[in-house]
């Protein structure tokens, strides 16, 4: 729960410092002095968006920072998540907001996103103000407070994770239709590009292959008449270059008798004759080899064309490209072949996870029955009391056409102030004072079934007054008794009056500017607040006595 608010060059505020109690507590103070200030800086704790026009006239930047008691709330898990440090006891929130736009969070003085503040938030404070009271007309908030009353937080969790299971799977059968249909419309394309690209009989690596025996065959004539010569230089009847060094060798090997040192030398002009010989053989056989023939010279360019004009229609770089452009054809068209099996095991996948779906849809809806059989009975309980003896309220749940995230009941709360008045939805013909009533029965009810520390209720008492606004802050005290805080903003003196503690908003007026200030009444104080709440600017003793007989009264009747 909130144990102090420390508030900084916000709005009217200079600086405010206040600590908040257990309990029940309620903040009075005439309209304007600064109540919803105080209420929008709380906001921006809450991760609500940041203005610079919020930041005092004069300074650079505002801060909010409060303190909350969170050792009985067990939220361990939020901190951990978000690798935020948390010691099992207190948690500080702060926000900063500079003119120049900036903005920063921390918790507990770790950086902190927006994001992370409104989910802290949600767990942290609840508040209520008027304008909530319109979320009555709003389908979602009436089943958000039938699944709060119904505890199926674990059947919701299991029936959305069922409910995304099936859109998955209605997904991927719809884009596998698709992707079908899209496919037979190509089918005849595909078979006769396929077509083509199989006839061509291509190979990996025969492009390189037929490139290199095109440019041989088109230099035939030139390389046989190279060879040519080039062996006729190393072997030739008159003066090849093999008789001169046979005739060499002879000479060294008979010098050898006279001239030992000559035996090496002849022995390497026998090896240059040998390997001479050898190269004037291979020259000579690959000379009667090269032919220049035109019919494979015709097939080899026309093979090549053929590939050319299959790599540019198809816009592959190389022949490899162009055969797995042709495997990729035919994947395809296999693919539409086997593309009803296909699509009969996508769609039986999809009515499993739709009938997984509506199972988990029945259990939960089973559990909201009972819930708006329940509320119905404690609304009842709680509104005859608040002054609406006559009060029929009903939860109308009805199937929806599709079922959606959050299940296949549509939620409508249906109210009646008479006996015989046909049940309306309730926006429709409450009056602003009994939807205040509903939504504060809704609050208490909602308040016994989760773990939340603090609720503000702003104004909860527009369009009541005496016996039922004294009624309602039971309603409050009671709420305030349960191991929670609950603050009231009120304008009321039989809602100020039930107060434990009691906080007085004002404004200062001086020279240099406006001021709201929040303090902490003690007992005379609150004598003479509510007395001003009962009988205007003008303190009279008759407001005195009757403010301490509304404080008396609401000690004495404490339960």
């Amino acid at each position: 729960m909130l144990k102090s608010l420390f508030i900084q060059n916000y709005a009217l505020i200079d600086t405010l410092d206040i600590r908040f109690e257990p309990g029940f507590s309620v903040i009075t103070g005439e309209t304007g002095a600064g109540k919803s200030i105080i209420l929008g800086a709380i906001g921006l704790l809450l991760g609500q968006r940041a203005d610079t026009r919020s930041i005092k006239s004069g300074t650079s930047k505002c801060i909010i920072e409060a303190l909350f008691d969170l050792s009985a709330y067990g939220m361990e898990n939020f901190f951990e998540r978000n690798d935020l440090e948390f010691d099992g006891k207190e948690c500080i929130v702060r926000r900063e907001i500079t003119t120049s736009g900036k903005s920063r969070a921390f918790v507990n003085d770790t950086p902190a996103s927006v994001g992370q503040l409104k989910e802290l938030g949600e767990m942290l404070i609840d508040v209520h103000s008027q304008h909530q009271n319109l979320l009555l007309n709003k389908e979602n908030f009436q089943l958000k407070v039938i699944d709060i009353l119904a505890h199926d937080k674990e059947e919701l969790s299991a029936y959305k994770a069922a409910f995304s299971a099936y859109k998955k799977a209605e997904k991927q059968l719809c884009e596998a239709k698709q992707a079908a249909e899209k496919a037979r419309e190509e089918e005849d394309y595909l078979a006769f590009q396929l077509e083509q690209l199989e006839s061509a009989a291509l190979k990996s690596g025969e492009q390189e292959e037929l490139e290199q025996e095109s440019e041989l065959l088109s230099h035939a004539e030139e390389i046989k008449q190279t060879l040519y010569q080039a062996g006729q230089i190393l072997d030739n009847d008159r003066n090849g270059i093999l008789d001169a060094l046979k005739e060499a060798h002879h000479l060294l090997d008979n010098l050898t008798r006279a001239y030992p040192d000559g035996n090496e030398l002849a022995t390497r002009m026998e090896s240059c004759y040998i390997e001479l010989k050898d190269l004037a053989g291979e020259i000579a056989g690959r000379t009667e080899q090269i032919e220049f023939n035109p019919e494979r010279m015709a097939y080899v360019s026309e093979r090549l064309n053929t590939i050319y004009e299959l790599e540019q229609k198809h816009r592959a770089d190389t022949l490899d490209e162009l055969i797995a452009i042709e495997n990729d054809y035919r994947e395809k068209l296999n693919a539409i072949a086997h593309s009803d099996a296909h699509l009969q095991t996508l769609q039986a996948e999809s009515d499993k996870a739709r009938e997984q779906m509506a199972a988990q849809a029945a259990r939960l809806t089973a559990l909201r029955r009972k819930a708006a059989a329940l509320t119905e009975e404690q609304m009842k309980e709680r509104l005859v009391p608040l002054g609406i003896p006559h009060v029929r309220f009903k939860v109308e749940l009805t199937p929806k056409e599709e079922p959606d995230e959050t299940g296949a009941d549509k939620i409508n709360f249906l109210f009646s102030a008479n006996r015989s008045g046909p049940l309306q939805p309730i926006a429709q013909v409450a009056s602003g004072g009994e939807i205040a009533r509903v939504m504060l029965s809704l609050k208490a009810m909602i308040s016994g079934a989760v773990k939340l520390p603090t609720i503000i209720f702003d104004e909860i008492d527009t369009g009541v007054s005496g016996n039922i606004a004294e009624k309602m802050a039971r309603i409050m005290q009671e709420m305030g008794d349960m191991n929670r805080q609950v603050v009231s903003i009120t304008h009321l003196p039989q809602i100020a009056a039930f107060g434990t503690t009691h906080y007085k908003v004002y404004k200062e007026d001086r020279p240099e500017g406006t001021t709201s200030h929040i303090v902490r009444l003690d007992e005379q104080g609150r004598v003479e607040e509510i007395a001003h709440m009962l009988s205007g600017s003008t303190l009279t003793d008759a407001a005195i006595n009757n403010a301490k007989e509304l404080l008396n009264h609401s000690h004495t009747n404490r339960k």
